[in-house]
């Protein structure tokens, strides 16, 4: 996660200390006595391979199984009982946000992480739901697995860009209005 993710998770009061009192980057990249069991569930058989490569290059994450919508989620979620559900948002039969909401109330133990390209509408519903963090697909390899392993302690992440749309909903925008550039 850069320090700009960082810094935009501090502002929302959301810790960037795990109760081990190290950085949250350090705590994230340690590494792990037990693997993390991670869930991907997308409807694009690339992102899916894709998240799955990224996922295997940490020797700390295993990828237990892969949903192809949000019914498959919540069955191999119940099944499989991952740590992480790697969550898309728009899947057929069930949408990301009602797989998300089904996952916590069967399995709250289980963290539940947005994956998604959208990062409008979508992101309250989501977080209202129960999932502990929402990134958007445009982030590095680092920035997922790093997402991963935040979540899996409990913390919250937010991209950068919704953390600011979530900074915006409850704390009025302060300072200069940003500059126009001329066309």
């Amino acid at each position: 996660m850069s320090r700009v993710g960082i810094y935009a998770l501090v502002a929302m009061g959301i810790s960037a200390y795990p109760p081990t009192g190290r950085c949250v980057v350090e705590y994230w990249r340690r590494p792990a006595l037990e693997k993390i069991k991670v869930l991907i569930a997308d409807d694009h058989p690339l992102v899916r391979e894709g998240t799955h490569r990224v996922l295997e290059q940490d020797q700390g994450v295993e990828v237990v199984g892969e949903a192809v919508d949000g019914e498959e989620a919540v069955q191999l979620a119940t099944s499989l009982k991952p740590d992480v559900v790697i969550m898309d948002v728009s899947m057929p039969r069930m949408d990301g946000i009602e797989a998300t909401r089904k996952i916590k109330a069967l399995r709250p133990e289980t963290a539940v992480l947005v994956l998604s390209a959208y990062d409008d509408e979508f992101v309250f519903s989501l977080l209202e739901a129960g999932a502990a963090g929402y990134m958007l697909k445009s982030v590095r390899g680092r920035e997922l697995i790093d997402a991963v392993r935040a979540v899996h302690v409990g913390e919250s992440v937010l991209h950068p860009s919704v953390a600011r749309k979530v900074l915006n909903r409850f704390v009025p925008v302060v300072g200069k209005p940003a500059r126009q550039q001329p066309l």
